[in-house]
């Protein structure tokens, strides 16, 4: 009997292990901080971003920055509907307001046409996250930021390895979150990180990262404003420097197995995958299959036809207007139907071709009443 094919894990060799190790063993006292700081520098190279810093997750990431940032009470946050709860919450906890808007057919990310739309004078920000791996349109973002005066922010949490017009995706916008959660395509365990050019919110961050408390602050144990604990420790550090040090290796992996499905299921007129635009890199995080509505493959179908066959499948998220914290929003119509007909599939580094060739022969023959 063939075994269960999961959705994802990591990729872990001795590399990581011996990093570890050596993080546990040594990186105490003075050197506390020594995995951090290597990571985070090799983190913004690879990125091509000035600063890092290697936080406990993305969505801490995402507080810390936009804390920065001065959102708050009063103000509005405009992202796609068709997110993980993660990208809104701290939009919540600062007591300001997400705002719910479509997406585009294509990508299944922000759609600028419906953020434009949206722009209130309570606006503050635009959130683009690039969902699954598939990239926002931040071009026509960008100008709508600059335009109405707000700031535009990535979650990039799904998205390392994809790159927007020689940029990689989190380096564009006013910061980028990242997400180094064990289902990613490289991981701390849990971890995240912000990412930014600016030097003077890199610095305000890295304040607010601190309790508060300033570098430079010549009096010990002096914080200068109520900050946060979001840190990452040495021995997840030690685990991300040496994932970093794979990460070409990691991310082109992903890309062959979006390949490889694609070109197994490029007969298949009833369904899409996730798209490559051109000018872009797709990171491919997670490869995602949408059934065309006529085709009548449902979501619920794909998750038994899927549990039959020994294999995880993750369903695409629900909007968040639909999530009982918030309020429906009707008008994303998109967002509310794509769910309905789409499913994730698994895609680990160490999937076999055999592994490849079952996930496609299930969605082969749900796919086979659509094509007759």
């Amino acid at each position: 009997m063939s075994a269960r094919i999961a959705y994802t894990k990591p990729s872990i060799t001795s590399r990581e292990v011996d990093y570890a190790t050596d993080a546990a063993r040594n990186g105490w006292g003075e050197h506390c901080y020594d995995y951090i700081y290597r990571f985070e520098a090799a983190f913004a190279a690879h990125l091509g971003v000035k600063h890092a810093i290697a936080t406990s997750s993305c969505t801490g990431a995402l507080h810390m920055g936009m804390a920065a940032l001065g959102i708050g009470p009063g103000d509005e946050v405009i992202l796609a509907d068709t997110n993980w709860v993660a990208s809104a919450a701290p939009i919540v906890h600062l007591g300001a307001t997400p705002v719910f808007v479509d997406i585009d057919r294509e990508s299944w990310c922000l759609s600028p046409e419906k953020v434009a739309a949206a722009i209130t004078p309570r606006t503050k920000a635009i959130l683009a996250v690039h969902i699954y791996g598939n990239l926002c349109d931040m071009k026509p973002l960008q100008e709508l930021a600059d335009k109405h005066r707000l700031h535009l922010i990535e979650d990039a949490a799904e998205a390392l390895g994809s790159v927007y017009h020689g940029q990689s995706a989190g380096s564009i916008g006013a910061f980028g979150a990242f997400s180094f959660h064990g289902t990613k395509t490289m991981t701390t365990g849990e971890g995240g990180a912000f990412v930014t050019n600016d030097s003077a919110l890199y610095e305000q961050v890295l304040t607010l990262s601190n309790h508060g408390r300033a570098r430079g602050q010549p009096k010990q144990f002096w914080p200068d404003m109520v900050g946060f604990k979001y840190k990452i420790s040495n021995i997840q550090a030690a685990i991300g420097l040496a994932q970093i040090e794979r990460i070409d290796e990691l991310i082109a992996r992903k890309r062959a197995i979006l390949a490889s499905y694609k070109a197994a299921l490029a007969d298949l007129q009833s369904l899409s995958m996730n798209p490559e635009p051109p000018g872009t890199q797709n990171g491919a995080w997670m490869p995602t299959v949408v059934f065309d509505r006529e085709s009548g493959v449902t979501r619920e179908a794909m998750q038994a036809a899927f549990k039959e066959a020994d294999i995880d499948a993750r369903v695409f998220f629900h909007p968040l207007s639909s999530l009982p914290m918030f309020s429906p929003v009707a008008a994303n119509k998109l967002a509310y139907d794509i769910p309905e007909r789409a499913i994730n599939l698994p895609s680990y580094h160490d999937m076999t071709e055999e592994d490849l060739g079952r996930v496609s022969a299930v969605l082969r023959r749900l796919a086979r009443p659509a094509a007759r």
